[in-house]
């Protein structure tokens, strides 16, 4: 629903002027008007979104509609909208707002209140800790698009009409939202850029950030620092879905850190958005979470506390969303994961604490089926310490061409790592390892390698092997993690 300042925001059209002319002139709307004293809403002109101008481009008009704009529906419905009606000053007396017109003075009896802006906000003020304001103004913000397709859905959505101060943001996929404690002097809305308010907030002192609107301005104060930001129209701001209905709670650090082991391998290639997405199953009360890019596999599982016990589930979850919020969430208790639809019938997913909560849509399509390429058995296993590992293999990555492997030789307790041939530059470095099999040389792109050994919570890495040609699986000291890895086939030269 438009709000009623950007309809009839249509009526004030901008003009080009020269020196002593007015910035801007009212018009007759351009389709007729049925019946003038009856509100008819224009076509929504998008193009036209900074109701401040009003104050610039006409003041009689400005207040005109300043006063009508808060009365309840049923007094103003009746009243002619229609600029050229409107002549002369606006006046403010015991009485309330008097407009004269070309049919007679026209009182408005209904007082606007002191600091209404015309743009949906209510008076602000309130008093709240530096620290507190950037943790929730930078949990919020990082849901905000970098181009968004529509200017409100740049900003950060204060409101402490609820006794205590909510920062919202929303770009129609995801939505944050953060409470914090304050001292509420005066409660009310404003919506001001929430990419600017957050680098604001970082630099300010760890001193007590005082926040009031003044107009269509909102000011913080901290210490000696002084900043005024200009605000959007509120009644343009969508509303924010609901968290959708509770499917269970994990613990906070558990769920991070497994989200980051499964998060590596989620593709990157936006035109194969499944791939994209983090697998999240239920099953009882064991949540597994899977990804791939097609060339490797990771899958980690995990104990949580589900509402329903025999309500198996399963969602699609954007990758990187996911990982942003499961790492500012953790350091907390528990994580409340929510499952359901929204308002239009889309699948969303929500994240929430105590003091923050986000939702996000789910992707849309068929998720491979994954747990059949996992081998059932093996025919070689090597054990090497994960740190050894790392260095070593990133010394000899450096030779590898961004398309080259590095070739792993293994023979009884030895590691031959090798990268580079022909005339290019080689490297080659030898390591201890428990393998006790027959010698075996397989290949990988070493950037996926050292991902899989990077996510891995364990200082002893296993690699587990059928054939050069097919899936090796790395694991550590726990079986709950597991990254299957492609291997790169060897030419004959090679």
């Amino acid at each position: 629903m438009h709000s009623l300042w950007t309809t009839l925001w249509t009526d004030v059209v901008p003009v080009e002027h020269r020196p002593g002319e007015t910035a801007g002139i009212p018009r007759r709307p351009a389709t007729p008007v049925r019946d003038p004293h009856v509100i008819h809403r224009p076509e929504f002109r998008s193009d036209l979104r900074e109701p401040a101008c009003f104050h610039r481009i006409h003041r009689t008009y400005y207040d005109y509609v300043s006063c009508l704009i808060q009365m309840p529906k049923p007094s103003w419905l009746g009243i002619a909208l229609r600029v050229d009606d409107v002549v002369g000053p606006a006046r403010y007396g015991s009485t309330g707002w008097q407009f004269n017109t070309r049919r007679g003075p026209l009182r408005v009896t209904s007082r606007p209140r002191e600091g209404w802006s015309g743009r949906g906000e209510a008076p602000v003020k309130f008093q709240v800790e530096r620290n507190d304001l950037a943790d929730a103004v930078a949990w919020t913000a990082r849901s905000l698009p970098a181009r968004p397709p529509v200017p409100v859905l740049a900003g950060l959505l204060l409101d402490t009409t609820g006794g205590a101060l909510s920062l919202a943001g929303f770009d129609f996929e995801v939505a944050a939202q953060a409470t914090v404690d304050v001292a509420i002097a005066e409660s009310g809305r404003a919506l001001v850029s929430g990419r600017l308010l957050a680098e604001i907030v970082r630099s300010l002192p760890n001193k007590a950030v005082d926040v009031t609107n003044d107009g269509s301005r909102v000011v913080l104060s901290c210490g000696p620092s002084r900043f005024t930001l200009p605000t959007m129209p509120v009644d343009d701001y969508p509303s924010l879905p609901d968290l959708p209905p509770i499917a269970g709670r994990v613990s906070a650090d558990e769920f991070a850190a497994a989200v980051a082991q499964v998060v590596v391998a989620c593709g990157r290639d936006d035109t194969l958005p499944v791939l994209t997405g983090v697998r999240v199953e239920i099953d009882g009360d064991r949540l597994t979470l899977a990804a791939t890019d097609r060339y490797r596999l990771a899958m980690r599982e995990l104990t949580w506390r589900p509402e329903n016990v025999e309500l198996p589930a399963a969602a699609l979850v954007p990758g990187r969303t996911l990982a942003e919020a499961a790492k500012a969430l953790a350091g907390t208790s528990d994580i409340t994961i929510a499952l359901g639809s929204g308002p239009n019938g889309e699948s969303l997913i929500g994240l929430a604490n105590d003091a923050r909560q986000t939702t996000t849509r789910l992707l849309d399509g068929e998720y491979p089926r994954y747990r059949s390429l996992i081998p059932n058995e093996h025919t070689a296993v090597a054990q090497i310490s994960t740190a050894t590992f790392i260095d070593a293999l990133r010394r000899v990555a450096l030779v590898a061409q961004r398309t080259s492997p590095v070739r792993l030789s293994f023979e009884r307790g030895m590691l031959l790592l090798e990268a580079g041939t022909g005339e290019d530059a080689q490297a080659s470095e030898q390591l201890e390892v428990d393998f006790d099999s027959e010698p075996f040389t397989i290949a990988f792109n070493p950037t996926f390698l050292l991902d899989g050994l990077g996510a891995l919570d364990s200082a002893t890495a296993k690699l587990s092997f059928t054939d050069p040609k097919r899936p090796a699986v790395l694991t550590g000291d726990s079986a709950d993690y597991s990254y299957l890895l492609m291997p790169v086939r060897l030419s004959a030269a090679g």
